[in-house]
């Protein structure tokens, strides 16, 4: 199994080019079951497990309060598991080919208002010093490509090309794209880059974004600085940097954007990830349609 196993992770880190921390999850998942058969069950590896054992410990996730959505997710990597035995021939068929996924409760996401997001930047308006001209640039970053919050976090600044206006990101499963700048904010990276070349002490300096002590940032860091600005302009409930990706989408369709040109600077291998944004852009596509429509102004 441990040889199983490890060629499983590199299959995942090589093939798939999964993320470490996605690479991480799955394994966990497939060293719990491993864990729950051998006591369960009195036996050693899971590669012939049949799909009973396999019911068994979803009942008892369940029974454990573990959330539909954390065992969909538990299921998939051992899906992924057995999907990579297949490949390499070492069973015949998945234990897993007839099971449906639990049901999950459908969240929408909801977006800030154009309002809500001029307000959030009017407080930041004439930032001074290296943290407030900083902070605006994240935001506007943010708001303006779409980019996710790990992309922006690893922004390399060999990846920042203020000539072209573009920046290249490094997206999930190690997908490089390229993302416009828009002029309105191109002045903000240089005078971001100007306090940054005044930092005495830069750590990790191939890093473009970095804290006042010359780290990089992390993951809880940007997610306060994006949810202190908006929760004094937003009282919805969730105020991150992914509402703000959504944020993006959403005002992007409303505007007339195309589907297909959202998904590509979104970084999406599917349409079908996109189309969630588009109940949005649906709602405001039917107000102008109500407004505008001769018929609807009898």
């Amino acid at each position: 199994m441990a040889t199983n196993k490890d060629a499983f992770r590199d299959y995942l880190q090589l093939e798939k080019k999964y993320s470490s921390h996605t690479v991480t999850a799955y394994c966990n998942d497939i060293a719990s079951f491993e864990l729950f058969n051998t006591i369960h069950f009195d036996q050693e590896g899971i590669e012939q497990v049949n799909y009973s054992q396999i019911r068994t410990w979803v009942v008892s996730l369940v029974d454990n309060d573990i959330s539909n959505t954390s065992v969909n997710r538990k299921i998939a990597s051992l899906k992924a598991f057995y999907k990579f035995l297949l490949k390499t021939k070492q069973i015949k068929a998945s234990p897993l080919l007839k099971h449906k996924a639990l049901k999950t409760p459908k969240i929408v996401q909801i977006p800030f208002s154009e309002k809500e997001v001029e307000d959030a930047l009017g407080h930041l308006q004439n930032p001074v010093g290296f943290e407030e001209i900083r902070n605006k640039l994240i935001v506007d970053l943010f708001y303006t490509t779409g980019m996710r919050r790990t992309e922006l976090i690893h922004l390399k600044v060999v990846n920042v090309n203020l000539s072209s206006a573009t920046i290249k990101v490094l997206g999930k499963r190690n997908k490089e794209r390229i993302l416009p700048v828009l002029p309105i904010i191109i002045n903000q990276f240089f005078l971001y880059l100007k306090e940054r070349s005044f930092m005495l002490s830069i750590v990790d300096d191939d890093y473009f974004f970095l804290t006042k002590k010359g780290l990089k940032l992390n993951d809880s860091f940007v997610y306060r600085l994006i949810n202190s600005y908006f929760s004094a302009v937003s009282e919805k409930v969730k105020k991150s940097p992914h509402i703000l990706r959504h944020t993006f989408a959403t005002h992007l369709l409303n505007n007339g954007a195309d589907l297909n040109s959202v998904k590509e600077l979104l970084g999406h291998s599917s349409l079908a990830s996109t189309q969630i944004y588009t109940h949005n852009s649906l709602a405001e596509l039917k107000k102008v349609y109500g407004d505008a429509h001769p018929r609807n102004q009898k």
